[in-house]
């Protein structure tokens, strides 16, 4: 095996003849890794696994004795692995020696019999190819570079028209899920832009929750609904004039009352055990679990206050991004219905994850920011959750 490039993580990965023996017979998969190559690690795939164990099975990786690995499964070589939302590998990336197919497979190693395998390109060029358009969609550069600056309704539908009809091209119309969901749900990301004329984290389309919500399940909130201590002019302006959707799979906004703060809304628990600060947080609404809302009124960070757990966590960057995640969440249900998004519900979850970080990190970084933060964060968590079933339309 040999690399070229400056970079351990951007090197390419190359073998010779005598290394593919006896494992890789397709002559197209031979031809590939002895030319161009695999990148070392992308947005979405990470291949050092060659780098750090060469060519290996499936069989050699389980340490398999005992025979229960699948007949398909044994000989697969294991190549590397896709990256999980936050870093992390999730799924290992397999490639038949025979065939050239690429596929993922979870590994139970307490339970082999159990493991299978998803499609995920019918090549490595394809598997390059596609994985290289993901990138450059995530960066803006390359092909879809015409999108930098651009944002909107239109800028998602044509971004994703673009990316899609690569991979149907590329898998003869049969799109693997994996792809399927990185053309239909990452560029969701392109709907809203900067905040420089709200003076929030984003500047979200006029009318866009609206269109997505119907415009009579949206609430718009007056002055006379705010309390003294929401000082933050943005939020309160964001609130009078875009407004959020009443309810929202996890999300129900309280629209009984004046926005409350938190320490107003218990004040008839005086045991109750509150945050710091809590007279400068306004509640404005809650999740599942006895989780509330609340939006600091001094900078108009948004974050959840866990009742049973008395801890105080991140949530949103501020109203703009919640506004965001919860049309992202909408949007996706409706995509579902469409494309059949759930069917990989895993690989969903890690998608909405990325998409929505891709506008407001600070709703997935788990980076502690409160004396009662242990890292954990609400929108990841419940994407992840296929029990609760969130995403499905």
């Amino acid at each position: 095996m040999g690399t070229t490039g400056t970079a351990a993580d951007t090197a390419v990965i190359t073998f010779t003849e005598d290394q593919l023996d006896p494992y890789v017979t397709h002559a197209p998969t031979r031809r590939w890794l002895t030319g161009p190559g695999l990148p070392g690690t992308g947005g979405l795939l990470t291949f050092e696994a060659l780098r750090t164990h060469g060519l290996r099975t499936v069989a050699d990786s389980t340490g398999d004795a005992e025979g229960c690995l699948a007949a398909e499964l044994r000989d697969q070589l294991v190549i590397g692995g896709l990256l999980g939302a936050a870093g992390p590998q999730t799924e290992s990336v397999l490639l038949d020696g025979a065939t050239g197919e690429i596929t993922t497979t979870y590994f139970l190693h307490d339970r082999p019999d159990l493991m299978d395998r998803r499609p995920l390109a019918p090549s490595l060029e394809k598997l390059v190819r596609f994985a290289t358009a993901a990138d450059e969609l995530a960066a803006l550069r390359g092909q879809f570079a015409a999108y930098a600056g651009r944002c909107g309704p239109e800028a998602v539908a044509e971004a994703s028209g673009q990316l899609l009809a690569l991979y149907e091209a590329g898998a003869d119309g049969e799109v693997p899920p994996f792809w399927r969901l990185a053309a239909v749900i990452r560029p969701l990301a392109l709907v809203a832009g900067p905040g420089t004329r709200s003076g929030l984290a984003l500047d979200l389309p006029p009318r866009l929750l609206d269109e997505e919500f119907d415009a009579g399940a949206i609430v718009r909130f007056e002055e006379v609904d705010f309390p003294a201590a929401l000082t933050h002019e943005p939020t309160r302006r964001f609130l009078r004039e875009t407004g959020l959707p009443e309810e929202c799979v996890w999300f129900s906004l309280d629209t009984d009352v004046p926005l409350p703060t938190l320490a107003e809304h218990w004040a008839d628990s005086p045991d109750a055990e509150l945050p710091e600060g809590a007279d400068h947080l306004i509640r404005l609404g809650h999740l599942l679990e006895d989780t509330s809302i609340v939006v600091d009124g001094t900078t108009g960070a948004v974050l959840h206050w866990s009742e049973t757990e008395a801890g105080l966590r991140p949530l949103n960057a501020d109203i703009s991004t919640l506004a965001f995640t919860l049309w992202l969440i909408h949007r996706e249900q409706s995509l579902d219905a469409v494309h059949e998004l759930t069917e990989a519900y895993d690989q969903l979850a890690a998608t909405m994850t990325r998409t929505l970080a891709a506008l407001d990190p600070v709703a997935c970084d788990p980076t502690r920011r409160t004396p009662t933060d242990d890292g954990w964060r609400y929108w990841p968590g419940v994407f992840e959750d296929e029990a609760g079933g969130g995403l499905y339309a």
